[in-house]
């Protein structure tokens, strides 16, 4: 069977070291999509790692007609794809008298509509091979719809996109397909090794800041052909930390 991943807002950040470690699990060919700036980077590094590699830009916040053809197009041109890993989630740190319409409908359309937009795209084909492996982003806390102050659009919405993957685990499952979440902790430095983030002490349990890497090594053990057993779950990745870091919050 060829592999063929489609991973969204891979730019730069947890999705674009995703989309380079894909390739390490016999993965032939990676798709990445981007809003602003092509991302030659990436494509090089999944190039690099064995793999073949495409990008497009799609705007997840267009208009949903515009949307749905953009990803169309995306996928007759790149696909089928069995793997789909859909990074884009804007987020907006903000006391709720501070948070507008406008972080409202980036938010939520953002983190909640690009998802259902991403899994309508590439559904169909999962369905007809009777494989497939979805994993979206989740947020320490959102299976609980556990509180923070200054999350609370971002929260909400995560919590939401927490219920669609949940409900869609249980409605694919008779396909083949898994859809899975994965919940990274305080992240900051996305371009971190795990040497040296080894080296370094962090707040949380573990003791050291958490890499980008240790988000790209839960989502290949999600995508794993053999993961047919492991479907509607959040997989921390955190370091044991169960708080978001007092960091994240505004000062008023």
């Amino acid at each position: 069977m060829v592999r063929r991943a489609l991973v969204t807002g891979a730019a730069r950040g947890l999705a674009a070291a995703v989309a380079a470690a894909l390739p390490a699990d016999g993965f032939e060919h990676v798709a990445i999509t981007y809003r602003t700036t092509p991302p030659d980077d990436v494509l090089a590094e999944i190039s690099a790692a064995g793999a073949t590699a495409s990008a497009q830009r799609i705007d997840f916040l267009d208009d949903p007609v515009a949307l749905a053809g953009a990803l169309d197009t995306l996928v007759r041109s790149a696909g089928p794809f069995d793997t789909l890993v859909h990074g884009v989630g804007p987020l907006a740190v903000k006391r709720f008298e501070r948070l507008t319409d406008h972080d409202y409908r980036e938010i939520f359309d953002g983190n909640v509509r690009s998802a259902v937009a991403a899994t309508r795209a590439v559904l169909p084909a999962m369905q007809s091979a009777g494989f497939g492996r979805i994993v979206f982003f989740a947020m320490l806390g959102s299976s609980e719809t556990r509180p923070f102050r200054g999350f609370a659009f971002y929260q909400a919405a995560k919590s939401a996109l927490v219920a669609f993957a949940r409900c869609l685990a249980l409605e694919q499952a008779r396909f083949g397909i898994t859809v899975n979440l994965v919940a990274p902790g305080d992240i900051r430095d996305k371009t971190l090794t795990l040497q040296e983030a080894r080296s370094r002490t962090a707040s949380n349990p573990r003791g050291r800041p958490g890499t980008a890497a240790d988000v790209a090594d839960a989502v290949r053990f999600l995508v794993g052909r053999e993961r047919d057993f492991v479907t509607g779950t959040v997989l921390d990745v955190t370091g044991g930390a169960t708080q978001a870091d007092e960091r994240n919050e505004p000062s008023r």
